[in-house]
């Protein structure tokens, strides 16, 4: 089971472990990491699960799609290793990831 760093704006930290094949998001949820909302329920079509990446970790997590570009494309704070933690599968090569939560999602 991957251990994923949840990393609060303020600097806190969340570690929680996840079932390979969740997403970032339900994992984040399932365990009550505050700062990740994820209104639309994991649909990519709201923005409320934004994250930053930390970049050691950007070529493990894959790239966006599409979709995923469109939603990110209206976020004020979106960065280089933005990206919507519903898009996200965890497996075990994600074990020790670190993932940033702004301060404010849309």
């Amino acid at each position: 089971m991957p251990k994923l760093i949840f990393v609060s704006h303020d600097g806190n930290e969340h570690a929680v472990d996840a079932k390979s094949g969740t997403t970032l998001m339900n994992a984040a949820l399932d365990n009550g990491v505050p700062g990740i909302d994820g209104d639309c329920g994991g649909e990519c079509s709201c923005g409320t699960c934004h994250v930053m990446v930390d970049r050691k970790w950007l070529d493990k997590v894959g790239s966006t799609s599409g979709f995923e570009e469109s939603m990110l494309s209206m976020n004020a704070e979106r960065e280089e290793s933005s990206r919507l933690s519903c898009q996200i599968i965890v497996s075990d090569k994600h074990d020790g990831l670190r993932i940033v939560i702004p301060a404010h999602q849309m």
